[in-house]
């Protein structure tokens, strides 16, 4: 099977939607707070058991898979003819959305991984010398936001893979009539 734009674009489709559904039940499953225990001179937090950590994990994951696709496929040389990058950065409106992209990518992967990497810590540093602490969990919204930006990026990958398309078909379409142009001039056409 031949590599086509249609195919990475489902690719970049498909895992930016697995991306957002995880980090949406990440969010949806972590808990409030966890529950303090008095011990002597220290405060034991109880969390319940909740899959948050894991999924956050991999809704990152997959969003670095979406990056790393869409990326890819940008300049991915379809059908055997590859295109100089500088061919498609020419086009402001993909140089605009391959930023946007990136940025959004790391600001995505920022809001998913602060969260969880905090939940973590806080599944294992459960033991506090204040007497006064409520168990804290990592801070709610966040896992949810990543997850929209997650999708939000997978969606400007796309946006710019079509761009990128109609940079490549351009530049291929010029190259053609130029070298058209140079057969004519000789007589070997």
């Amino acid at each position: 099977m031949a590599v086509t734009v249609r195919l990475m674009a489902t690719m970049v489709a498909l895992l930016g939607i697995i991306s957002f559904i995880i980090g949406v039940i990440a969010e949806n499953k972590k808990p409030a707070a966890g529950t303090p225990i008095q011990g002597k001179d220290v405060v034991i937090c109880k969390y319940p058991s909740d899959p948050t950590v894991v999924l956050g994990y991999l809704s990152a994951a997959f969003l670095i898979a979406t990056t790393v696709v869409g990326y890819f496929s940008l300049f991915y040389p379809y059908k055997g003819k590859s295109v100089p990058q500088g061919a498609l950065f020419r086009s402001t409106s993909f140089v605009v959305f391959f930023n946007i992209a990136i940025l959004t990518a790391g600001l995505a992967g920022a809001l998913l991984l602060w969260p969880t990497i905090t939940e973590q810590l806080h599944l294992s540093r459960n033991v506090h010398r204040n007497l006064n602490t409520d168990c804290p969990t990592a801070k709610t919204g966040l896992l949810g936001g990543g997850a929209f930006l997650s999708l939000d990026s997978s969606l400007l990958w796309l946006v710019a893979l079509m761009l990128a398309d109609n940079a490549r078909e351009d530049y291929l379409e010029e190259n053609e009539k130029d070298r058209v142009g140079h057969e004519a001039a000789k007589g070997t056409v």
